[in-house]
């Protein structure tokens, strides 16, 4: 019988300790999406963008460099090839073909990241390639596949219980499990829709709450009023909203202040 990798990190195990992470690089030439200088000094992770949905060679290896420089763990986002649609539109892409590009996006950012004095530490897909792959079993087993070609036993970030995380098992490779403080839940654990009213949490005072208590109980209020288990080794801070860095900077003083832990996972 074939054991599935551990999961990296587990809240249960003691004190409570939680990744932050967040989605940085997201921008393309002369636009800038993120504030990558004022989050990587908040967060603990960062989700860099390879080019597919956004992201250039130039901001690849200027947000490497200072991950490096503030200590921040650097990681490939990957997604669909959509950059007019930043890799938010569903899109159908044969197995073997993303399996290559996942590859090609982690292989790309790891000589920037290599260039700096640091490595790319983790894989978490994007936009709808996330979403596609918490249910498509065919889609999260390439996406498994393409992270175990560009080597290393990357670990990969996904949502508990997806098909994502459990294709990365069996092909051997770590798994880390994250939680959203910014976005609705559906009383089965997944993310509300986008397209959905109330996917995102706008109310900050509400961001920071749920932040807090899903590092130190495990738990969600679902959009529909259930109770939701969410045991999760990383939270996930958005960047490309108003406000991101103040948000998360108020994120991350409320953890400490709760006396939960901030460390990295990889």
């Amino acid at each position: 019988m074939t054991h599935p990798a551990p999961a990296v990190g587990d809240p249960a195990a003691g004190a409570p300790v939680i990744d932050l992470n967040a989605d940085l690089g997201e921008g393309f030439g002369r636009w800038h999406l993120t504030d990558d200088d004022a989050l990587l000094s908040i967060v603990t992770s960062a989700n860099v963008a390879c080019g597919f949905h956004a992201g250039d060679p130039s901001t690849m290896r200027r947000v490497c460099e200072l991950a490096v420089a503030r200590g921040v763990r650097i990681g490939a986002q990957v997604s669909y090839r959509d950059l007019a649609g930043f890799g938010r539109r569903a899109m159908d892409v044969p197995p073997d073909e993303l399996a290559d590009e996942i590859t090609y996006q982690i292989g790309a950012l790891r000589v920037f990241a290599r260039a700096a004095g640091g490595d790319v530490a983790y894989v978490k897909p994007h936009g709808a390639l996330y979403n596609r792959a918490v249910t498509d079993a065919g889609q999260a087993a390439a996406v498994a596949a393409g992270v175990l070609r560009a080597g290393g036993r990357l670990p990969v970030l996904g949502l508990p219980g997806s098909r994502l995380l459990a294709a990365a098992a069996k092909a051997g490779l770590p798994t880390v499990a994250e939680a959203f403080a910014d976005r609705a839940y559906t009383a089965a654990g997944t993310l509300v829709p986008r397209r959905e009213e109330g996917a995102v949490v706008t109310d900050e005072d509400a961001v920071v709450a749920r932040s807090v208590r899903l590092a130190r109980d495990a738990a969600v209020t679902a959009l529909t009023g259930e109770e939701v288990a969410v045991r999760a080794r990383s939270l996930c801070l958005h960047g490309d909203t108003p406000g991101a860095a103040a948000l998360a900077r108020r994120v991350r003083t409320a953890l400490e202040a709760a006396d939960v832990r901030l460390k990295a996972f990889a």
